[in-house]
């Protein structure tokens, strides 16, 4: 048997190519190519699940939902809603307001006493006491249908611990509430919650 010495162009040219996964011949300009969109695909994956945060399981004796929320735009106010869940500010309050076709709405202390319904959602003792206002309000996450945002009585100041939810596109709301997250599980629960409906307990997904 004869060995035939490859000459230097040979090699060369040998050595600039390469298997696919395919078992095909590539030039290292494609591989190049190849690692580039590898490497954008596997940021893009990154970015899209840093842009969500925790998400809250929300039980009423209705039903239960979830909503993701977007901490990377809105901070300070998906800090402050976690810290309500984890210290169970939430845990046996009613629904003061439910508006078919339009939205639901809970965050007052006061509305586990009945006999105070009347004053539910209003008043400054309506809330935790710790106001965070409306600063991160963006235009990227609009009033859509399953939308969750916080709530205030006309003064975007007092923005604080109530909550509401859309039922439906709701662009006249745009600009005006602070959008922190969105309904991803049990959206067929909302439709059903009345006025005096329990928030049994909200609590952070595992």
């Amino acid at each position: 048997m004869t060995v035939t010495k490859t000459g230097t162009a040979g090699r060369a040219s040998f050595d600039r190519l390469r298997m696919s996964a395919r078992g095909e011949l590539v030039e290292p300009r494609a591989l190049r190519v190849l690692s580039l969109l590898c490497g954008f695909c596997l940021l893009s994956v990154t970015i899209l699940s840093q842009s969500t945060g925790p998400v809250i399981v929300v039980e009423t004796s209705k039903g239960t939902f979830e909503f993701e929320t977007y901490p990377t735009e809105a901070p300070r106010t998906v800090a402050h809603v976690v810290d309500l869940v984890k210290r169970r500010f939430y845990d046996g309050q009613r629904l003061h307001r439910a508006l078919p076709g339009f939205l639901v709405q809970w965050g007052d202390p006061r509305s586990r006493e009945a006999a105070r319904e009347a004053d539910w959602g209003r008043g400054a003792e309506a809330s935790s006491g710790q106001p965070i206002g409306v600063s991160e309000m963006t235009k990227k996450r609009a009033n859509t249908r399953g939308a969750v945002a916080m709530a205030h009585q006309g003064n975007p100041a007092l923005a604080d611990s109530q909550i509401y939810v859309t039922l439906a596109d709701r662009p006249d709301l745009n600009g005006k509430y602070t959008v922190f997250g969105h309904v991803i599980a049990g959206d067929d629960v909302l439709p059903r919650l009345e006025r005096g409906d329990s928030v049994v307990r909200m609590y952070l997904r595992q």
